[in-house]
């Protein structure tokens, strides 16, 4: 029997990005967003209030990073949606990480986190029901500890977090159960043929 559990965001799984920029000083603006993700090729779309002090930064420096956070870093991941920036500027120094200019954008890249997107700012949409940050993906670098033989990142080397808002939960996916652009193709072949 299936129950009413009433108006939630009931989408799982979520990633946990770390999305980063400059603010007008040069000081590290990060924050831990769940709603974001690609869409397109190169492209991915935040959709994180204007009110952040990272949101405030990527309109000031018009670029920013996206990191995968990962099983090993969560703790400093939480802290970073724990703490506004708007009311502790330095959060980022505070938590003890370390950042590298990006060689691509005007954007910190967070080194203890293993997978970065480095972004362009590419627009940002604002309606009455929307407001996202579009990053133009310009470059994407990852630690070699997390790929694999073929130079592409390994998803079970790199134990990415996934978000839980149902129980406000971190879990780590780690299982490989099919392939994509595979797992359907006999039900596919089937479908022609009717």
């Amino acid at each position: 029997m299936r129950k009413d559990l009433g108006k939630v965001p009931a989408v799982f799984p979520m990633p946990v990005l770390m999305v980063a920029a400059y603010d007008a000083n040069g000081t590290v603006q990060v924050m831990n967003a769940a709603w974001g993700m690609i869409c397109d090729m190169d492209k991915i779309a935040l959709f994180i209030d204007e009110d952040h002090a990272t949101t405030k930064a990527i309109r000031q420096t018009k670029a920013f990073t996206v990191s995968i956070a990962d099983r090993d870093h969560m703790d400093v991941a939480d802290f970073y949606g724990i703490a506004t920036g708007n009311k502790m500027p330095d959060k980022f120094e505070r938590s003890g990480y370390h950042a590298e200019k990006s060689a691509h954008v005007n954007a910190p890249v967070i080194t203890e986190f293993p997978v970065a997107m480095e972004c362009e700012l590419a627009e940002i949409v604002e309606t009455e029901n929307l407001h996202a940050v579009v990053g133009a993906i310009v470059s994407v670098s990852a630690e070699e500890s997390v790929l694999s033989e073929n130079g592409k990142v390994d998803p079970v080397k790199l134990n990415a977090l996934i978000f839980d808002q149902f129980q406000s939960g971190y879990y780590v996916a780690t299982e490989k159960v099919g392939r994509a652009w595979n797992a359907g193709k006999e039900i596919m072949k089937s479908a022609q043929g009717k």
